[in-house]
Parts: C-alpha cells; sequence; structure tokens
C-alpha cells in the first residue's frame, strides 16, 4: 500500500521513502505546491554570484559560502574535509557551504600536495585561522555599520548579532568585510600556533590578536559525519576526473614507450598507423626531457627514468583510433643497459644482506657486543616483490600549450612541481603557467611523479594542439613507477629471557628507507639498536608506493617481534607494552612516536577486538604500528575454511587527534586496511627481460570483494592536532594476518605474497 503525504523539497532531491511498520514504503511528494507555477525550486548554490573574500572563501549576498579546497583531491577526502576546517571557524552551516577544488596557485596556498598522509596535519592552523579571520573582519564590519564596538559582536552559523540583538547576515556586510585591513598585531594565538614552519600564513598571523581559534568543545561541524562533496557527481557519472575533461579543438594522444626497461628507440614505421581512420598524426617526441635531465638541475624531475629515451606518440581525433593507431606502429628498440630480471634481483638483495657494504641510519649502543653476550640470536629474511599502482584511473593529463600561455589540467599529486618542470622544459616561464586539478581516480603515490604532465605538454608545444595524453591499463602496468623489490634481514639478541640487542638491515631496489623510519618503533625501546642499509641501482623505475617502505617494513619488523615473544615464552601484547614503557620520558628527540599514545591503540585494538577472550576457532594476530604520524594497532582474525587461513576481520584503533570527518576517515581506515590485507596476502610482480610480466589484472591478482574483512574502526578521542590517515592503516594489516595465520596454520610467513607461501615449513627456535 503507498500513500501520498506532504512534504518539503530538499535541496538534493524531490522524492524521499521509508519503511512503515507494515513493511509498506511511504512515498513523499507534495501534489499541492508541485502543481503551482509560482513555486520556486531548490537553490542551486553553486550557481550564485558570489563575492570575492580571499583566497579560501567567496560569499553570496545570500549568505551562502563557497569555500576553495587547496590541495589535491585523490580519494582521501580533502576535498571535504579542509573546507569543513574552514567552516567550522568561519561558523555557518554545512549546508550554506558550496566546495569547489582550488588550482595551483602559489602565491596563495601552500604545500598543494597529496602525499604522505600530510594534507590535513599542515594544513590544519592555518585552515582554522583563515575560517576564523574571515569571521573576524565580518564581525568588523557589521560592528562598523553599527557602531559599536566589535567586541560586543558575535558571529554563530552565518549570523552576525549586537548586544542589542539586531542582527546582520554575512552576506549583508561581505563587500565592506572585505575591504577591511587585517588588524595589526605583534601576539600569536597560542591555540593555533603551528609545529610546521612551512605552513606560514602571514595574514592569519597578523590578525591573531583579533581573533578567537574555538574550542574543540564548541565545535559544529568538525567531529560530524559528512558526505563527500563530490559523491552525487560520482554516482551519477559527471565529469571530475582527469578523463572526463574535454574542451574544444582538442586532440588524443596515445604514446608508445620502450616495452623494456633499459631499452631506447632506435627507429619506427607509421605507414599502418597512419591508415588508421581517425588517426591525424604520429610523431616522435622526448628530446626536450631528455635535455631537462641533462641539466645540473634535474633533480625537479622526479621521474628521470621515464624520460630517458625518445618516444612516438599517435595524435588522433578521438581515443579509440589514438589506441589502435598505437597498436598499428612498428619499432625498433635497442639496449642502452642489461635488460633485468627478478631472478637476478632476488640474488643481488641476497648478496647485498650477505655483504659489508652498508649504510648505517641510526645506531645506539653495541649491537656486536649484545650478540656476543647473547644467550641466543635470533635471525630471520623477510622479503617482498615490486608492486604497480594500479590506479582505477591511469595516467591522463591535458596540455594547451600555447605562445604566451600554458594550460594544464588533470589529475596529479604534485601540482606545482609538474608546473616548474613544464616551465623548465619548454624554457617558459613558470607564471605564465595554469594547472587546473581535477579529481584523481586513484594515486597511491603514482600520482607524485609528473611524467605523464610532461608528455601532454611536449606532444602539445610539439603539434600546437590543445591534446588529452591519456594510457591504458596495459602502459601503466608495463612501462609505470614500481613498489621497489626489498629484502630485511633482522636479528636479535635474548639474554636471561630479555632482548637486549636488535639489527635491521635493509637490501632494496633504487634507494633505501628516507630518514625518519629508523627512528620508529622499536627504535628507543631495545639499548643495543641498528639500522643499516644497503641499494642496488636499477633501471627499472621505483618510487612511492602506498605507505612507502613502512608497508612491508611493519610486517617484517613486527611479526619479527612476535617471533620473539613466542621464543621467550612472551605475551606479545605485553611484551610490546613492555618496550614500549621503556620509552616513556625518553630525551631523545629522534623519537618520532608516542609510546603513550601507542599503548593507548595496542590496548583499545586488544580490547575491541576480544584478544583475550577469542572466539573458538577464531586465530587473532595483533600489531601495533606508528608512520605517517599516526598510531594504529590492529587485529586480525582468521579462520581455516577446509584448508585454507580466511582473513574475516580487521579491527583497527587509530590515534590520528582530532577526527575532522569521522565517515571519511572510517573509509580511509577501511580501504587502508583492507588494502594492506589484499596486497600482502596477493600482490606479486616480477620482471622477464627488462619487461613486467603481468599487464593487466588477468594476470596480477587483487584482493576480490567477496575476500574482504569486516573492518572495525575505533578510535582514541583526544583534542590533539590531527594527523593523517591515508596511508597508516596499511602497514600493520599485512603484520596482523601473518601473525595470524601462524596461530592457524603453524606456519610463519617470511615472504610476500602469502597466498604464495602458505606451505612453507616452520622454522622453530
Amino acid at each position: 500500500m503507498s500513500t501520498v503525504v506532504p512534504t518539503k523539497f530538499s535541496r538534493r532531491s524531490f522524492l524521499r521513502t521509508s519503511s512503515l511498520a507494515s513493511g509498506g514504503m511511504l512515498i513523499g511528494f507534495n501534489f499541492f505546491t508541485a502543481c503551482k507555477d509560482t513555486v520556486k525550486m531548490p537553490v542551486d548554490i553553486a550557481k550564485l554570484n558570489y563575492n570575492d573574500f580571499n583566497a579560501f572563501i567567496k560569499i553570496s549576498d545570500e549568505g551562502m559560502v563557497t569555500i576553495f579546497s587547496p590541495n589535491p583531491e585523490i580519494g582521501q577526502g580533502v576535498k571535504t574535509s579542509m573546507p569543513m576546517i574552514i567552516a567550522e571557524e568561519l561558523d555557518v552551516p554545512w549546508e550554506n557551504v558550496n566546495v569547489v577544488q582550488g588550482i595551483l596557485d602559489t602565491q596563495n596556498y601552500t604545500r598543494q600536495v597529496a602525499g604522505g598522509s600530510q594534507s590535513i596535519r599542515f594544513g590544519w592552523d592555518a585552515l582554522r585561522q583563515t575560517g576564523a579571520t574571515a569571521r573576524q573582519l565580518l564581525v568588523n564590519a557589521a560592528a562598523a555599520r553599527w557602531g559599536v564596538d566589535p567586541s560586543e559582536c558575535s558571529a554563530k552559523q552565518g549570523v552576525i548579532t549586537n548586544a542589542k540583538g539586531e542582527t546582520l547576515g554575512y552576506g549583508d556586510v561581505v563587500k565592506e568585510a572585505a575591504l577591511l585591513q587585517i588588524p595589526e598585531s605583534e601576539g600569536e594565538v597560542e591555540e593555533g600556533k603551528s609545529e610546521n614552519p612551512e605552513f606560514k600564513d602571514e595574514k592569519s598571523e597578523a590578525v591573531t590578536a583579533a581573533i578567537k581559534l574555538k574550542d574543540p568543545s564548541e565545535y559544529t561541524i568538525i567531529g560530524t559525519d559528512v558526505g563527500n562533496v563530490d559523491i552525487d557527481e560520482i554516482i551519477t557519472g559527471k565529469p571530475l576526473f582527469g578523463l572526463d575533461y574535454k574542451t574544444e579543438g582538442m586532440v588524443y594522444a596515445s604514446v608508445l614507450r620502450p616495452p623494456a626497461f633499459g631499452q631506447v628507440l632506435e627507429s619506427y614505421d607509421d605507414t599502418a598507423a597512419k591508415a588508421i581512420p581517425g588517426v591525424i598524426d604520429v610523431i616522435m617526441f622526448g628530446e626536450k626531457a631528455k635535455a631537462l635531465l641533462n641539466k645540473e638541475a634535474a633533480e625537479i624531475n622526479w621521474t628521470a627514468k621515464l624520460a630517458s629515451t625518445d618516444k612516438v606518440a599517435v595524435i588522433a581525433e578521438n581515443s579509440w583510433a589514438a589506441i589502435k593507431g598505437k597498436k598499428a606502429l612498428k619499432a625498433v628498440w635497442s639496449d642502452a643497459t642489461p635488460l633485468e630480471n627478478t631472478q637476478a634481483h632476488d640474488k643481488i638483495l641476497t648478496d647485498l644482506l650477505d655483504g659489508n657494504e652498508f649504510k648505517s641510519l641510526r645506531k645506539d649502543g653495541d649491537v656486536k657486543k649484545a650478540f656476543r653476550q647473547a644467550d641466543k640470536v635470533v635471525e630471520r629474511t623477510y622479503e617482498s616483490p615490486f608492486l604497480p599502482h594500479n590506479t582505477m584511473e591511469p595516467m591522463n593529463f591535458f596540455a594547451d600549450v600555447q605562445d604566451s600561455k600554458i594550460l594544464l589540467v588533470g589529475p596529479v599529486q604534485t601540482p606545482a612541481d609538474a608546473a616548474v618542470t613544464v616551465a623548465e622544459m619548454l624554457n617558459r616561464d613558470e607564471k605564465d603557467i595554469r594547472l587546473e586539478m581535477t579529481r584523481m581516480g586513484g594515486g597511491f603515490g603514482r600520482r607524485l611523479y609528473g611524467d605523464f604532465v610532461y608528455e601532454a605538454a611536449e606532444i602539445s608545444d610539439k603539434i600546437g594542439k590543445p591534446v588529452k595524453m591519456f594510457s591504458t591499463r596495459e602502459d601503466d602496468m608495463m612501462t609505470g613507477v614500481y613498489r621497489p623489490a626489498i629484502k630485511y634481514r633482522i636479528a636479535a639478541s635474548i639474554k636471561d629471557g630479555e632482548i637486549t640487542g636488535y639489527r635491521l638491515k635493509e637490501a632494496a631496489i633504487n634507494g633505501n628507507m628516507y630518514g625518519l623510519i629508523p627512528n620508529f618503533f622499536p627504535a628507543g625501546a631495545i639499548e643495543n639498536y641498528q639500522v643499516d642499509v644497503a641499494n642496488y641501482n636499477s633501471n627499472i623505475t621505483t618510487g612511492a608506493w602506498r605507505a612507502p617502505y613502512t608497508n612491508f617494513l611493519s610486517y617484517a619488523e613486527q611479526a619479527f617481534l612476535d617471533e620473539l615473544a613466542e621464543i621467550t615464552e612472551k605475551d606479545p601484547v605485553q611484551m610490546r607494552l613492555d618496550l614500549l614503557e621503556k620509552v616513556k620520558g625518553t630525551t631523545d628527540d629522534r623519537i618520532q612516536y608516542s609510546a603513550e599514545r601507542l599503548q593507548d591503540v595496542l590496548k583499545l585494538a586488544v580490547e575491541k577486538s576480544m584478544y583475550r577472550e577469542p572466539k573458538e576457532g577464531v586465530f587473532q594476530g595483533v600489531c601495533a604500528y606508528y608512520c605517517h604520524n599516526t598510531h594504529v594497532a590492529e587485529v586480525a582474525d582468521v579462520v581455516m575454511e577446509g584448508d585454507q587461513p580466511v582473513v574475516k576481520k580487521i579491527t583497527v584503533a587509530v590515534d590520528c587527534g582530532i577526527v575532522i570527518n569521522p565517515l571519511g576517515a572510517k573509509n580511509q581506515i577501511e580501504g587502508g586496511a583492507i588494502d594492506g590485507v589484499g596486497h600482502s596476502m596477493y600482490g606479486d610482480f616480477a620482471f622477464e627481460n627488462g619487461m613486467p610480466t603481468s599487464n593487466n589484472y588477468d594476470k596480477y591478482r587483487l584482493i576480490r570483494m567477496n575476500e574482504t574483512p569486516v573492518v572495525e574502526t575505533h578510535f582514541v578521542k583526544n583534542t590533539l592536532s590531527p594527523t593523517g590517515l591515508g596511508e597508516p592503516t596499511l602497514p600493520p594489516a599485512g603484520a596482523a594476518v601473518a601473525i595470524a595465520i601462524k596461530k592457524a596454520t603453524g606456519n610463519r610467513l617470511y615472504k610476500q605474497p602469502f597466498a604464495n607461501n602458505m606451505n612453507s615449513k616452520p622454522i622453530l627456535g
């Protein structure tokens, strides 16, 4: 049975349904107003006329607010959460906010980067001050109109009120407020004082004496669930992503790159390609990118090796013609450097671990002495393969290089670096470049590297037309940037049942862990502690992959600690808590983590997962880890189905400070944990004669929907400044799963992916 009842129009929809107690459906639609031609449709706040206020904020006469989100949106939710911070301090209703992606603007924005889970952490103070400053200037303008002191006025939910109870909306005074000078100040606002010196806002600092940042207890937006501002466009297929971008007169370019790492172009035959209907031209390009690499300032280009050869671009009227044209090309490649393979890499990394050529990144006490005096020394080796990024949206970018200006549009995690490099490559002034960011269909570190931007720019410069350079899935997997293959060898000395020494050796392809990582737990908890690194210089391009280095290191170290607990007959949770206890009160400023916060998340995860009272047939592994400024603990639940261990649940405890948007935070946490489980279980990637052995999803194994565990999230509640969430929950997942699988099967895992090594024999003692 259906019933028609009057209801209001909502801003986003005109039809709503709800379940009746009887099981029927209640359909609400107001025919009485819908049939009247004088009834106004709901206002689309995106189409109102807005008055400029500052680089972040525009306010309409109606009091609606447009807030520009400065950082690239990669799926981590900053296009929603960063404007939430401004709106909170501006004190406007969230439903009155229209969010727009900002363009690259190095004059008004700082650190427009999506990487390292740092956007919120670095933006927190500056964004709060931006909103609070605007609020105070609006109050000052209203006070001037009333002829009263601003201290007699207050602002709340977009309305300014004076002592008499008179009110003005933000829209009523926005034009006057935008003309006011920011008050001078010699002081700093203590609540908003940033610990990040690179994120300074001179205007914000100047007004701090006249503004007051909110206490967390006053928040009405921060800490509430807010839906993704792009969700309607995403689910209805509206243009948002780089591949969606089109403009008049645009052509498409598909690029033929070397089929193997170490090869360069000798010659090509484009006869068959030009015969494809829709193909406009075939060009060779790359000389400008190569010339840039030969300059001493080549370090501005993060992806040097991807530009070390000429390439061929098929220019076409549409993407399909460009793809067909590229397949029809006949190219001759020569070997400039030896073609590498995974089997050789495996031996190279083992030889590095066996050798003596290491660089020490941290060295406490005397590890050799601790090992000599030990009752027992335990040593294990952990191995991980290369991994591709496999973003859902392949690499692409739009470029329109003209004589007087350059327009760049697309998905990139480092827009400023991309613009600087294009200017350098084309010998142009950076101020003549406009770079617009689109939403990204995934990045995971791949889009930190702007090779696809440089390709689009050089092609457009050469053909004199606006062009969309796009890659296929095969292009991305065969000619991309990869997580480096790494081996860790970890040794610990045990004396009288206690860990007295710890040495970690890393052998990696193309570079080693960055400087902060050796100062993560268990650094500081073991008196004699040493981290040494060595690397092999490969022609295979490697780079940051979601949670660089820690994505594998967490598994190696935490699985090793679990084995030490077994050997010393200690409870693995209590052993970690005891180790962390030794770090409390440390004066070692190299230590990056908080022992107290890491203990808190560990205790919370243990409690919420019922780790002390597991269900029959459920085997649990626990991991506590710190990376990317966030403390995380995870407990994996594994059950045996037949003779196979199956991951059923991941319980996650997180301390990321103040949670801006719990809904978005949980999305990141769940995605990170599932990604960590999937890649540690199944992720495998190999090379043969310089070529990847997988070029699409038919050969590259990802976690399936029916294999994804339930992820249950719990936050440690505090009012500390927020940290990042895009990466920190991925590294602990692999460790928790490996430890749980050991309990379920009796076998310890020392090599990823786990699915390939389930039947390895256990190592005892």
